[in-house]
């Protein structure tokens, strides 16, 4: 399974568009949060609407999944706690998000809301003990902050990652969790778009300026992953120990490529 990672799009229009240009490309599709901008002059409802759009258009190309992120809340539960409930319209659309749990083949994929208060922290904790139940081959969670402690949460001068998930993956060790949240971690010293945690592989793609995402590409049968930004490509062997400094993507395999050559001529 080729499973390409993007977050904080932030009604990034462009990037949205390379999205869909590449879904095609990849056995998967996942936008691990904050879908929309909370500083946009359009207003979050209208932005909502116009996501909406892309997520079917992603859809028509390739499976796809999401979260939200903390830009992407819109209204208070009954208890208060803010929650991105348009986001659940993408369910309409066939496309699993927050508090879904969704199998492709040997892979279970658990989706976590971005959590504001006590009561969707509870959800989650639930929601993950239960699929540790039934766990498969390869257990993958979708969740838009990246553990506290980690390069993948480095901010350059402090981490922004959760403390909560990290005791939840030191407790549950899944395979892979899918980030974002942190748009400095690939990029600054000391930061990393990859890290490990016990057996668990951690990826944050980070954010970059202009039309194309910085990203990353899960190859399960590799087993690789890839991060491709304007500064740098670097990879990373899931099947060994991790590391550092991960090395340079010198001769990436030619579907890789191929998604390299096509976003590059959106920048001619």
């Amino acid at each position: 399974m080729k499973c390409l990672l993007v977050a904080d799009i932030h009604y990034d229009l462009r990037k949205f568009d390379w999205v869909v240009e590449m879904a095609p490309l990849v056995d998967l599709v996942v936008l691990a949060g904050d879908h929309l901008e909370i500083a946009s002059m359009v207003a979050r409802p209208d932005q909502a609407v116009i996501a909406q759009k892309y997520f079917r258009r992603i859809r028509e190309k390739a499976p796809l999944l999401l979260c939200s992120g903390n830009h992407d809340l819109d209204v208070k539960d009954g208890n208060g706690e803010l929650t991105a409930r348009w986001l659940g319209n993408a369910r309409f659309l066939d496309i699993p998000t927050d508090g879904d749990s969704h199998q492709i083949g040997d892979t279970l994929f658990t989706l976590c809301p971005w959590w504001d208060g006590e009561g969707v922290k509870a959800a989650i904790a639930a929601q993950i003990a239960r699929d540790a139940e039934r766990r498969p081959a390869r257990w993958v969670w979708v969740h838009h902050a990246p553990p506290d402690g980690s390069p993948t949460s480095w901010g350059g001068h402090r981490s922004y990652g959760d403390v909560t998930v990290r005791g939840w993956i030191e407790a549950y060790q899944p395979d892979i969790v899918l980030s974002g949240h942190v748009h400095q971690s690939p990029f600054v010293a000391n930061g990393s778009w990859a890290d490990r945690l016990g057996r668990t592989w951690i990826f944050n793609a980070g954010h970059q300026v202009g039309p194309i995402p910085s990203h990353v590409v899960v190859d399960t049968e590799g087993p690789q992953a890839y991060w491709l930004s304007l500064t740098a490509a670097e990879s990373a062997m899931l099947d060994a120990p991790l590391a550092r400094p991960l090395p340079p993507l010198r001769e990436p395999p030619e579907w890789l490529a191929s998604m390299a050559r096509q976003g590059a001529r959106r920048l001619a």
